[in-house]
């Protein structure tokens, strides 16, 4: 696995860093060893301790990079636990954006094969990528995947199969031929109409299991007076429709 950053905190500050590289703050400047490790301090030029910390899966969605409309932390769970992903698994991914739900599929060993339409945001991917530690788990190409999967198809079948992009049914409905038997595939979409198409294109494919639901999380607030849901907002992100194939 390549070398990951890490998350170097004091008080309620938190900064994202690379080892051997320096930086300033308004707590003065940091020079953070090459050699460093999670549980270390660093202290910069003016005394100010900060504890070095290992990149956690909220950390990532807090700190990369991110542009477009990315998978919430909840939508990403759903995909893990819904498909089984787990380590050894090789993993097709479509819509890549900045790369949040790769990263996550990659700390958990997955292999994975990305790929991403618009340029700016497959580079984007690939820091996220390097940053989270995880280039020897995930690979992002630069383009459509719907021009790839007559090759794709013919070369050794995938584990899971999961698409954030407007042509999904079309790549569902070749998921036959790009997963192993048994295999899972999911499709978010932030729209309920993309996710009547992808039902409808895996029923016609023959995939079993076809299941949808809506990503939805509300947090709960506990006062003096009682409790309750937040009022601060529904929590709504989308739709994931899962399936497996035969």
């Amino acid at each position: 696995m390549s070398d990951p950053a890490y998350l170097l905190v004091a008080d309620d500050r938190e900064y994202l860093v690379e080892p051997g590289t320096e930086f300033g703050t308004d707590l003065g400047v940091l020079e953070v060893p090459a050699d460093v490790a999670a549980g270390d301090t660093v202290e910069t030029h003016l005394g100010t301790p900060f504890e070095v910390r290992a990149l956690r899966g909220p950390d990532l969605f807090t700190h990369l990079d991110r542009t477009g409309a990315p998978m919430m932390p909840r939508d990403i769970g759903l995909v893990v636990g819904l498909t089984g992903a787990a380590a050894g698994d090789r993993v097709l991914d479509a819509g890549t954006g900045t790369g949040i739900l790769a990263v996550h599929l990659g700390r958990i060993g997955a292999s994975v094969t990305t790929y991403e339409i618009d340029p700016d945001f497959a580079d984007v991917a690939r820091e996220n990528v390097a940053t989270a530690g995880v280039a020897d788990h995930v690979t992002v190409h630069t383009g459509d995947v719907t021009d790839e999967l007559s090759e794709l198809a013919a070369g050794e079948p995938f584990d899971v199969v999961t698409l954030d992009t407007g042509d999904a049914p079309d790549v569902v409905e070749r998921a036959p031929d790009l997963l192993v038997g048994g295999g899972f595939l999911a499709v978010y979409s932030p729209f309920v109409e993309g996710a009547r198409d992808a039902v409808e294109a895996a029923e016609a494919a023959g995939l079993e299991s076809v299941t949808t639901r809506e990503t939805i999380q509300r947090e709960m607030e506990f006062t003096d007076r009682g409790s309750r849901p937040s009022t601060a907002g529904v929590g709504h992100t989308g739709y994931l429709v899962v399936a497996r194939a035969p």
